[in-house]
C-alpha cells in the first residue's frame, strides 16, 4: 500500500520544474492527486498567494484565462472565513456568475471547503454562505451598483471586475462599505481589459498586483495549453487573454478608450425613435460568431446606445426570439438586420419570431470598419453616446481601426456591427413623434 501523502511530499513537488511536476502527477493515483490538490498553499504559483506585506487594501490578481484566479480567490475567502467571524462581499459581473463560478464552480468556495473537509451552509435563494464560526458571505452583482450601497464588510472578493457593467459605481459603493474591522481589504481577480477603473487601481499605492499566464497552471491539459500557444502566442489577443497583460489602445482605433469613457451619457426619457440592430451569425453552435443585437435610440438629433442584447451559441430561432424580446422590452420601431449571410433565412426566422415591427434587411457593400467610420465621427462630435457600460461591445469598438482592420478580443466585431446598423438607421431617418420612455 502506498504511504499517505505528507506535507514534505507536497513541498518537494512544488520545488520541481513544471515538466517534472507534470510527469510525477501523471503517475499518481486519484487519492494522491486529491491530497496534493488540497494542499493549495504548498504548490500554488506565487501570483496566487496573498501579498506578504501588510499595507495593502486591494490585491489585484490580473492574469490569463485558466491561470487559477478562481481557485485562489476561493481559497483566500475560505481561509479568512475560517479564521474568525466576519462579513464578506462576493461580487461578480452578475448574480448568476457569482453563484456558478465563485460559489458552486469546480474551483469555487464550496469545492474548496469540501477539499478541506469543512462544512459551509449555502442558501442559494438568499445568495448567502455561512461558516460554522459565524462568517457570512453575501453575493452581489456588478450590474447592480445600488445593491452595494449600505452593507458593511470586512473583506470582498471581486471576480472579473473588467466585465462589470456598472464597474465604477459598484466599486465605489463597495469601497464605502469596506470599513469593518481593523484591516478591511478586497481581492480582485480578473482578466485584463483597458478600462478606466483597472488603470485607477493600478495607480493606487494601496494596490498590490500579482498575476500569471495561462501556461503556468499545471492542472490544465498540456494539449489545451499547446493549442492556445500555437494559435495565439505573440498576438494582441494572446498577450491579453493568455499572458494577462493590460493592452492599451489599438493603434488607429476608431473608438479609443478615452473616447468611449467621454461618450457616456444618460439617455433622456423622451426618445424620437428606437431601433434594434442585428448582425446574425453565419453558423450555428458554440464555436460560431455571436449574434449582435444592439438597441439604440434618438432624441433631439443625438443618438444613444441603450442596450447590448447579443447572444452566442443559439440556433436561428433562438437568436430571433432574443431580437423579438428586445423589440418588446424597448418598444422599438424597426429591426435593421444584415442579410449578407443567408438573407432569406434571416428574414424568415425574424418573421417566424413575430417581432411585431417592420424588419429592414440591409446588405453590406463595405467592410465593417469602413461602415463604422461615420458613426465614430458622431461619437467624436458628441452626437452619439453610450447610455451605460457595455464591456463586450466596447472591447469590439476599440478594436476597429481607421485602416479597415480589426484587432479585438473576438473573431468578428458582431456587437459593434449591430450597433453601427442601428445608429446608421437612426442617422438617416427623421420620422416619428417624441414619446415618454422610462429608462
Amino acid at each position: 500500500m502506498r504511504p499517505p501523502i505528507t506535507r514534505k511530499d507536497v513541498e518537494w513537488l512544488a520545488r520541481q520544474p513544471p515538466e517534472k511536476q507534470r510527469e510525477f502527477l501523471s503517475k499518481c493515483d486519484p487519492e494522491a492527486i486529491l491530497a496534493f490538490d488540497a494542499a493549495f498553499e504548498a504548490w500554488a504559483a506565487k501570483g496566487q498567494l496573498p501579498p506578504q506585506k501588510d499595507c495593502w487594501r486591494t490585491w489585484l490578481m490580473m492574469a490569463g484565462r485558466g491561470f487559477g484566479k478562481t481557485r485562489a480567490g476561493a481559497e483566500w475567502v475560505h481561509r479568512l472565513a475560517w479564521s474568525r467571524p466576519m462579513r464578506i462581499a462576493l461580487v461578480a459581473a452578475t448574480i448568476d456568475e457569482a453563484r456558478a463560478v465563485m460559489v458552486e464552480g469546480v474551483s469555487g468556495i464550496l469545492s474548496v471547503a469540501r477539499r478541506q473537509r469543512h462544512r459551509v451552509k449555502w442558501e442559494p435563494s438568499l445568495g448567502r454562505l455561512t461558516w460554522p464560526r459565524g462568517t457570512v458571505a453575501q453575493l452581489f452583482s456588478g450590474d447592480n451598483a445600488d445593491g452595494l450601497r449600505g452593507p458593511e464588510h470586512h473583506a470582498a472578493w471581486c471576480d472579473e471586475l473588467a466585465k462589470w457593467r456598472q464597474a465604477d459605481a459598484a466599486w465605489d459603493n463597495l469601497q464605502m462599505g469596506l470599513r469593518a474591522g481593523a484591516r478591511p481589504r478586497a481581492l480582485v481577480t480578473t482578466t485584463p481589459r483597458p478600462i478606466a477603473l483597472l488603470k485607477r487601481l493600478l495607480a493606487d499605492p494601496r494596490t498590490v498586483q500579482t498575476g500569471g499566464k495561462t501556461k503556468d497552471n499545471l492542472s490544465l491539459p498540456r494539449s489545451f495549453v499547446d493549442v492556445m500557444m500555437d494559435s495565439y502566442a505573440g498576438t494582441r489577443l494572446g498577450r491579453q487573454e493568455l499572458d494577462g497583460e493590460l493592452i492599451e489602445d489599438v493603434e488607429g482605433s476608431l473608438w479609443p478608450r478615452e473616447l468611449i469613457e467621454r461618450a457616456r451619457a444618460e439617455a433622456p426619457a423622451r426618445l424620437d425613435r428606437i431601433v434594434v440592430g442585428v448582425d446574425p451569425p453565419a453558423g450555428v453552435g458554440e464555436g460560431c460568431d455571436a449574434c449582435g443585437i444592439v438597441v439604440a435610440g434618438r432624441a433631439e438629433g443625438r443618438l444613444y446606445v441603450l442596450a447590448d442584447e447579443s447572444c452566442q451559441g443559439l440556433r436561428p430561432e433562438g437568436w430571433a426570439n432574443r431580437v423579438a424580446a428586445a423589440v418588446a422590452r424597448w418598444d422599438a420601431d424597426i429591426v435593421v438586420a444584415e442579410a449578407n449571410n443567408g438573407g432569406a433565412m434571416v428574414g424568415s426566422v425574424l418573421k417566424a419570431a413575430e417581432v411585431g415591427v417592420r424588419v429592414k434587411l440591409v446588405h453590406a457593400s463595405r467592410g465593417k470598419a469602413a461602415r463604422a467610420e461615420p458613426v465614430a465621427l458622431r461619437f467624436e462630435s458628441k452626437r452619439a453616446f453610450l447610455a451605460g457600460s457595455f464591456p463586450e461591445l466596447e472591447d469590439e469598438l476599440s478594436g476597429l481601426t481607421a485602416g479597415g482592420g480589426y484587432e479585438g478580443p473576438t473573431r468578428s466585431p458582431d456587437r459593434a456591427d449591430a450597433m453601427v446598423w442601428a445608429l446608421t438607421e437612426l442617422s438617416e431617418t427623421r420620422s416619428g413623434v417624441p414619446r415618454v420612455r422610462a429608462l
